[in-house]
């Protein structure tokens, strides 16, 4: 980066009266000290990470803390390098008239110390995004940019004091913000941090315990909240560190992740884990959709989740006989209350898998306890670990187990589901039945993450065998690195005969060097989960995500009017069915995005189906009224528009045959959940279906418009 030598701002002729010096030049220099700056961080930080890089990498824990730093040393020169100047956000003036504080993305000081911006989840920028004219929060003016390309196209001034015009604003209360509403989108979503409003703030900056319900309509900006309030806690609360757990953001459909996938790194955070329902089961990429709604509902609820637990206690069942274990110096009788007594030597919480080897440990101490012969324990234990009879018997009472093998067994062996799942009736138990036990849809997801954390990795007990295996080659190797050091100590005595210490012996071996099992990322457990539209979320899928966050810290971002199959009890109900504790709700209700012309003929599509549905209320409109047509007149509508503007993004919903480009997308009305299209062309919308379902899908449809809405119907 080279110091700034060109003006920061690049207004057009028709903003001339706002590059009069007066109202910039304060602007001017600080940007200048801020070019200055980030030139120095960029190199201090370079020579920094070059050092980490060189310096030995270490073992054990010091390992994982340089890992660390350079991770961290990383993205913030990541961040420091992807933004210049527009790194500023705004600036706000207090009402004793002090020197403005600076607005930006990321912390940023001089030299000297002298702070020249604050980053914006700091309390001290809390006022820049939250100060209304009703509750100015000490402010006297606030100024934000609108940065094109790096250098300001645009800034808008609010003053909240009667003396607030002495700092010479350049008055238009909100125009420039409506305008950028308005402006074209792309294929990923745009930089809004600088736009924030109070409404938003207030959702994103409250507190992490229990769970935050964020409600809201269309447009309200759900989706920016819940992706600005992510790096607001990991920054703000030390309980969600990347070490304590971090935090895991779940979004509906892989379209939206990529339109997303910018916003994070753009605000400096690039440790926050994104992924799907899908994605949380290995078996999520291949599933399909379940086409029979009753096998949805069934396989939906709290009670199916649970009917993995009986599956798996049907395998944890100790022999009713005993039997007598024959080795090469006696006979020892192993009765049913030993087998009972080692079956509950399990500790509690332990997978299924891995707890067959503390059966086995406790079978082998119960044997050498009641061995009489004269014979060294671990000897009569190798004895016992080759007796097939013996190991045969604990692996047909506790067999090692596949979460795809249990599942797939309760769709294909109608028995066995009765027996897991006795409420349901003979009807439902014949409906759930298929014939290839590994045809998953997405209902099925749940009941396999269920069973994969119930049983735990099967292979975890070979990998263990394998693992010490490691562990006594390594201590024979260290044994005759000191055995040879020892040989040429002249006299044996001294310092180094301390080498023959078993304890220092086990100290000595390299645990770098042992073979360790990668975990999932997705497993978790995360210290908070952000969860966009989550009113689609299954009973079961709930479960999916509880599992990976015990401490219940939850963001949950939704709306009830959007939900396909209806969603007749509030909230907190759902919440609470599902074992959260502590539920607060935020509502949403200002739609920035919509215009208010597409809205006027949204409304009434999702009020016909649900009355009470939290429709908000548009801050604009468009001018240009929604236009209804033919379907046969489509390639002509996209034509025109393409022509017609060189930037923006067009989506075609409702057409399966349409052919997407860069500029414009097809998908079904259910993809295009979250995300947003400067021109929405909906084919024959009245084919989306009948009931909630159908209405929902054409209001969520009708609601991605940012410009211009057409519908087509007919031939």
């Amino acid at each position: 980066m080279h110091l700034q030598t060109t003006s920061a701002f690049a207004l057009p002729d028709s903003l001339a009266a706002k590059a009069d010096p007066a109202l910039i030049a304060g602007d001017e220099k600080h940007f200048a000290a801020i070019a200055e700056s980030l030139e120095q961080a960029i190199a201090e930080l370079s020579e920094r990470l070059d050092a980490e890089r060189r310096a030995p990498g270490g073992a054990g824990q010091a390992a994982m803390e340089r890992d660390l730093e350079i991770h961290r040393l990383t993205g913030r020169l990541r961040a420091l390098r992807r933004f210049g100047l527009d790194l500023c956000l705004g600036h706000v003036v207090g009402a004793d008239g002090t020197e403005p504080l600076y607005i930006g993305r990321l912390g940023l000081t001089d030299s000297e110390g002298r702070r020249l911006l604050v980053d914006w989840r700091s309390p001290a920028a809390e006022p820049f995004f939250a100060a209304t004219h009703a509750h100015p929060m000490g402010l006297r003016s606030r100024r934000r940019y609108r940065w094109t390309r790096g250098r300001i196209g645009d800034y808008w001034d609010e003053v909240f004091t009667a003396d607030g015009l002495e700092r010479h604003a350049a008055l238009d209360d909100q125009s420039a913000f409506i305008a950028s509403l308005g402006g074209n989108r792309s294929a990923r979503m745009r930089d809004v941090l600088s736009t924030i409003q109070s409404d938003q703030d207030a959702v994103i900056r409250a507190g992490s315990r229990g769970a935050l319900v964020v409600d809201g309509g269309p447009g309200t900006g759900k989706t920016v909240v819940a992706l600005h309030r992510s790096a607001y806690l990991l920054y703000a609360d030390p309980r969600l560190g990347h070490r304590r757990g971090g935090v895991l953001f779940v979004g509906p459909h892989q379209p939206y992740l990529n339109y997303v996938a910018d916003v994070l790194p753009s605000l400096g955070e690039e440790g926050v884990q994104t992924c799907t329902v899908r994605d949380l089961v290995a078996e999520g990429a291949r599933a399909s959709a379940e086409t029979d709604p009753e096998v949805a509902r069934l396989k939906s609820t709290v009670d199916m989740v649970g009917a993995i637990e009986t599956a798996v206690r049907f395998y944890e069942e100790p022999p009713a006989e005993g039997m007598t274990v024959t080795t090469a110096w006696s006979d020892v009788w192993l009765s049913a209350d030993d087998w009972a007594e080692a079956f509950r030597a399990v500790e509690p919480g332990t997978p299924h898998n891995e707890a067959r080897d503390q059966i086995l440990e406790e079978l082998l101490a119960i044997l050498t306890d009641k061995n009489d012969a004269d014979v060294a324990p671990e000897l009569f234990r190798k004895s016992l670990l080759l007796d097939r009879e013996l190991t045969g018997t604990l692996d047909r009472a506790w067999p090692l187990l596949e979460a795809a093998d249990l599942v797939g067994d309760l769709w294909t062996v109608p028995a066995y589901l009765r027996l897991c799942a006795p409420w349901l009736g003979p009807d439902e138990v014949r409906r759930l039945r298929r014939t290839d036990p590994r045809a998953w849809t997405v209902s099925d997801l749940p009941l396999l993450d269920a069973a994969r954390q119930r049983l735990g990795d099967p292979e975890a007990s070979a990998r263990k065998r394998r693992h010490q295996a490691s562990v006594d080659a390594e201590r024979a190797r260290m044994a005759d690195v000191i055995d040879n050091v020892l040989a040429a100590d002249d006299d044996g005595e001294g310092a180094v005969t301390m080498l023959r210490g078993q304890d220092l012996k086990d100290s000595l071996v390299d645990g770098a060097a042992l073979p360790v099992a990668d975990p999932e990322p997705l497993d978790g457990p995360f210290a908070h989960i952000v969860v966009d539209e989550a009113q689609e979320l299954t009973d079961a899928e709930w479960q999916m995500l509880l599992l990976r966050c015990p401490s219940r810290s939850f963001t949950v971002v939704g709306d009830r009017a959007q939900t396909r199959h209806g969603f007749t009890e509030s909230w907190r109900e759902r919440l609470e069915r599902n074992g959260f504790d502590r539920i607060d709700v935020a509502s949403l209700s200002i739609n920035y995005r919509t215009p208010e012309e597409v809205m006027a003929e949204a409304e009434p599509v999702i009020r016909a189906a649900i009355p009470d549905a939290n429709v908000p209320t548009s801050v604009r409109g468009s001018g240009l009224p929604v236009v209804h047509g033919s379907v046969s007149e489509l390639d002509s509508i996209l034509d025109t528009w393409l022509a017609e503007h060189a930037e923006g993004v067009a989506c075609v919903i409702g057409d399966p045959a349409f052919r997407e480009t860069d500029r414009v997308r097809s998908l079904t009305p259910s993809l295009s959940k979250g995300l947003e299209f400067d021109l929405v062309v909906l084919v024959d919308p009245d084919a989306f279906g009948d009931g909630v379902a159908g209405a929902v899908d054409r209001y969520v449809a009708m609601t991605r418009a940012t410009q211009r809405l057409v519908v087509l119907t007919g031939s």
